[in-house]
């Protein structure tokens, strides 16, 4: 090469150095949209998905916010709850940001939406944390995949703590993806008990009387134990109702339910014995991961990660992990080789996606509340680690 090709390339490197541009196509940023309810019905569980998220990439990444020498760059999208926004802001997020791939959605119908929009695009999205089946089941496509758990996780470790011979159950739920799924999931996972009502609300809902004094009515008379069994998600949750209107003393109805964020749990010291299975509290795990996020929240917020934190947290390891097995190659059909079937490190332990459905395998965590005067929420105490090994978790997709 003579001088003057020399000279032509350290011009153009030069350029390219001053406006900030990479000069070579491996040492361009990866690009992440992490699509979620910023604002909206599930604003704080999206606002905790959100730091989590930035949490974890820091983590993963030593604190580079880097995978072999190339820049990550998160791109936020609020979907404000609503599936049609969802669609189209991931849509941009693809064709006019670039981005290589997106994290996302908070709210199962809006992540539903989505799934058709990295078909489309041929680009991965990690759902997280949504939770209905049919994203991972028969909504499912080869570039979807969930950090989440799913409503069978979910189901399958609640019916641990009431899946008895002689129990009769209501279920209360929303009226939508995730309350439907969640049903379902939970009646297909019971082998002994048996699901005598199932109860449908509005996702808004606020008056609790005239569904509780429904689900009263279906159960006061049977005999046996008696659970209303609570599938819920939001600002505003039926325990203080359910509480206030004393089912166990007045017709010896009990309340069950999982886990949830720790402002929703305030009302779980209400129920103190109520047993469940979660997907996170702070206390329950314990490794590295799990340590190093307790202890960065408090330190950055002063207070303990959430529910959703944990699965923010989760994603970014999931990300990381896979860009590093590429070498950073951000090529879609090379990310997805090297997640099919990868193991990563997460606040829960390490995870696992399976090759089928692309589903995290993931323990759950059976817990009895105790009414700890120390904390303002119902404490979740550790009855047993379920592992994901333990739970035959259904493959609903028709790959």
């Amino acid at each position: 090469m003579n001088r003057r090709h020399l000279t032509a390339l350290s011009a153009v490197a030069a350029w390219a150095a001053c406006l900030g541009l990479p000069a070579h196509a491996q040492t361009k940023d990866i690009r992440i949209a992490h699509v979620y309810g910023k604002t909206g019905p599930l604003e704080a569980y999206g606002k905790q998905t959100q730091i989590g998220f930035a949490m974890g990439l820091n983590y993963a990444t030593g604190g580079s916010m880097a995978v072999n020498g190339r820049k990550l760059v998160v791109i936020e999208k609020d979907d404000q709850g609503k599936p049609d926004l969802g669609k189209s802001l991931l849509a941009a997020a693809y064709a006019d940001d670039k981005a290589d791939l997106a994290v996302g959605t908070t709210g199962s119908g809006v992540a539903l939406a989505m799934l058709p929009v990295a078909e489309e695009y041929k680009k991965i999205l990690i759902v997280e944390p949504a939770v209905a089946d049919s994203i991972t089941g028969d909504k499912w496509n080869k570039y979807i995949f969930r950090t989440g758990r799913n409503s069978s996780q979910d189901a399958i470790g609640n019916a641990v703590a009431v899946d008895k011979e002689g129990v009769n159950i209501v279920m209360l739920a929303q009226d939508w993806a995730f309350g439907k799924d969640g049903v379902k999931a939970f009646k297909d996972a019971l082998k002994k008990s048996k699901v005598v009502h199932e109860e449908y609300l509005p996702p808004a809902t606020t008056d609790f009387t005239a569904g509780i004094q429904r689900m009263v009515d279906q159960l006061k008379d049977k005999p046996g134990r008696k659970i209303i069994e609570v599938v819920w998600a939001g600002a505003t949750t039926p325990f203080n109702a359910l509480a206030d209107a004393d089912l166990q003393k007045r017709f010896g109805i009990e309340v069950a339910t999982g886990g949830n964020i720790l402002p929703a749990m305030t009302a779980y010291k209400r129920f103190p014995g109520m047993e469940g299975a979660t997907y996170y509290y702070f206390g329950l795990p314990k490794n590295p991961v799990n340590e190093a996020l307790v202890a960065a929240h408090y330190k950055e917020y002063k207070t303990p990660p959430d529910f959703f934190t944990a699965g923010g947290f989760s994603a970014a390891m999931a990300v990381v992990t896979a860009l590093k097995k590429t070498g950073g190659d951000t090529t879609t059909n090379k990310l997805i080789t090297a997640m099919e079937g990868m193991s990563f490190d997460t606040p829960k332990g390490t995870m696992t996606f399976r090759k089928e459905d692309h589903q995290a395998m993931q323990s759950m965590y059976h817990f009895r509340i105790k009414a700890d005067p120390a904390f303002s929420w119902g404490v979740p105490e550790l009855v047993r680690e379920i592992k994901p090994e333990e739970m035959q978790i259904p493959i609903r997709n028709k790959r």
